[in-house]
């Protein structure tokens, strides 16, 4: 099922009319609406030179969430450790940081731009456990694509 997402991420990434910011939601529409556990899709960035991200193009529930300290909940983690990290049950994480009751997993995968941590993606479930090995080769996918436009 990714898979097949793929030529439509970089037909919206190759438009030569959209700017950057246009593109990333489009990836967020496009992902919220197709794959069925992806309840909520948002790009978080470096913002500046500032120890903290800051919240990019989104689609799903508004959160309040815009700021997030590195090391805080599980996109600071990310944005620390540059490495993937997938929690199939919320609850049983200590720093999380709760956006939606009803969010049960997340995952998180880092954004690299010339071997820099620029930023992430995150994607809020309301499904228990739902994302696999496809879902992070997927989303890498995705975030070294992006890179190539930003």
């Amino acid at each position: 099922m990714l898979a097949t997402l793929r030529p439509h991420i970089l037909s919206i990434l190759d438009n030569k009319t959209t700017d950057v910011d246009t593109k990333l939601q489009q990836i967020c529409n496009l992902l919220k609406e197709k794959v069925t556990h992806y309840d909520w899709v948002g790009f978080y960035f470096k913002n500046g030179d500032k120890n903290e991200l800051k919240l990019g193009p989104y689609a799903g529930t508004p959160t309040d969430h815009t700021i997030i300290p590195f090391g805080k909940g599980i996109c600071g983690q990310v944005a620390v450790s540059n490495q993937n990290f997938v929690v199939p049950d919320v609850k049983a994480q200590d720093n999380y940081i709760a956006c939606s009751i009803t969010v049960k997993a997340e995952i998180v995968v880092p954004l690299f731009v010339n071997g820099e941590n620029v930023g992430q993606i995150d994607i809020d479930s309301n499904t228990p456990d739902p994302f696999t090995l496809e879902d992070e080769r997927f989303l890498e996918f995705i975030n070294e694509e992006v890179a190539k436009i930003l």
